[in-house]
């Protein structure tokens, strides 16, 4: 898969959560999995891709631990 097909689906992905928001988790991991599929071809990974995935792991720890 090529890197601007991959930029274009997260990027889907992120107005899809902006819309969607009930569906976050859903999307998160999906976007878990296309950033670990440009890491699998050695693809750069663009850092705010990195962000967003940070602060979306760490709003999901906190909800768990009730915060």
């Amino acid at each position: 898969m090529s890197f601007e097909r991959l930029q274009a689906e997260i990027s889907l992905l992120l107005s899809e959560m902006e819309n969607q928001p009930q569906d976050v988790h859903e999307l998160h991991e999906v976007l878990r999995e296309k950033i670990n599929e440009m890491r699998a071809f050695g693809l750069p990974i663009p850092a705010e891709f990195l962000e967003l995935e940070k602060k979306l792991e760490a709003g999901f720890i906190s909800n768990k631990d009730g915060s």
